[in-house]
């Protein structure tokens, strides 16, 4: 070629990636980089932009060993970042869309042999680094799933020494845990059926559509056995208090911070309102986390728009209280009665929320009594609800 493409390419890099992040940024349909930072998202692309300019400097035969690097770390890196299959390939779409773009104007100044072998050899590139991609990103959901079989395997054994203690509970769970399991033996018997097929030259689209749809029911299933076990613990008293002082404020702060993407992904907007919390509290740092990580995320899986504030203070020289309001579905007066029963669910828009087992409040109401507090609950259909909880500033254990 007259001109070194792959050197052109090169030297552009930084308009690549900073326009091929632009678009990322801006597509609806692309929802798992919203969550991640701009290096997370732009930590691989620089090593395809390189191996596709090396490509376009160097002689064919130094293509494989360079595609297989960038196509297999881009496919793991995705996997481990949470991206579905429709994300992952719209990722690539632009990527090809944005390369043809920068090298336009110096394409246009090519022969026209010239622009077709270009023109080849970055199609077949990224083809080749799409479908390595793809077979990395199916290794990597496939591991996830056999070590999701594997805890279910743990848990369910634990479940099963429990649940002698738990016979009222059987119908109840055996209820619940239908629904994902027949989901998850559905797509894993279409999963097979799709693996055989690949040799004869199948799409492998719809294989990672089943196999994401079996990892969701697994941690759906997954959930569920972990809150039941905690529900069981706690029951029978094998729930040990470790009590230390504790920095309240600190404590919510760190689980706004891991809640704060699921917030974010639905528009809404969490508010502190903590200045007048109390600065030390003799408390179960862990139970105390966990009581307020199930009261925001209930609010925020119950709240389409608006905001989740949460009001923490001191009520007088022995107590005080931690509120989360959020402007949500509301709860009617006969849900209210049952909110914190085991299994119950609030059901809105026609339907019961998919990551909701029913028994998150049900823990939160034992977690609360187990800390010598007490929970009130205001709510109203289509305004939001609050939960209050109040606590003592020095809890003592009962000898």
């Amino acid at each position: 070629m007259s001109k070194d493409l792959g050197k052109i390419l090169l030297a552009k890099n930084d308009i690549i990636i900073d326009n091929w992040i632009a678009a990322i940024r801006k597509h609806e349909d692309i929802e798992s980089s919203k969550n991640l930072t701009y290096k997370s998202v732009r930590d691989n692309l620089p090593i395809v932009v390189r191996g596709l300019a090396t490509l376009l400097s160097q002689p064919l035969n130094n293509r494989t060993q360079i595609i297989e690097e960038k196509g297999i770390a881009h496919g793991i890196l995705r996997a481990e970042q949470g991206y579905d299959i429709n994300e992952f390939l719209l990722e690539y779409g632009l990527f090809r869309k944005i390369i043809f773009a920068v090298l336009k104007p110096d394409l246009l100044s090519c022969s026209s042999d010239e622009i077709l072998q270009t023109v080849e050899t970055i199609d077949s590139v990224i083809d080749q680094v799409i479908s390595l991609s793809l077979e990395s990103y199916i290794e990597v959901r496939l591991q996830e799933l056999q070590d999701l079989q594997s805890q279910l395997i743990l848990n369910n054994q634990e479940l099963t020494r429990l649940v002698a203690m738990q016979k009222e509970s059987l119908s109840h769970l055996a209820h619940e845990f239908k629904s994902p399991l027949n989901s998850i033996m559905g797509f894993s018997s279409l999963l097979l059926k799709q693996q055989r097929g690949i040799s004869s030259g199948q799409d492998k689209s719809l294989n990672l559509q089943f196999l994401e749809k079996v990892i969701g029911n697994s941690r759906q299933l997954l959930r569920l056995i972990n809150n039941t076990l905690e529900m069981s613990r706690i029951e029978a008293g094998k729930v040990p208090l470790s009590l230390e002082w504790i920095n309240v404020r600190s404590q919510i702060q760190t689980v706004v911070e891991a809640l704060e993407p699921a917030a974010r992904q639905k528009n809404l907007q969490v508010i502190l309102k903590c200045d007048r919390a109390p600065k030390q509290v003799l408390s179960d740092p862990l139970r105390l986390q966990q009581i307020i990580t199930n009261l925001v995320s209930n609010a925020i899986r119950y709240t389409t728009e608006g905001s989740i504030t949460i009001t923490c203070e001191v009520k007088n020289d022995d107590q005080w209280s931690i509120r989360v309001a959020d402007t949500g579905v509301g709860i009617s007066p006969e849900a209210q009665a049952q909110i914190f029963e085991s299994y119950f669910r609030v059901a809105s828009d026609g339907g019961y929320s998919p990551d909701s087992t029913g028994l998150g409040l049900a823990i939160v109401e034992k977690l609360v009594k187990l800390l010598n507090g007490n929970i009130e609950l205001i709510s109203e259909l289509e305004k939001g609800s609050s939960f209050t909880v109040i606590f003592p500033k020095k809890i003592t254990l009962s000898s």
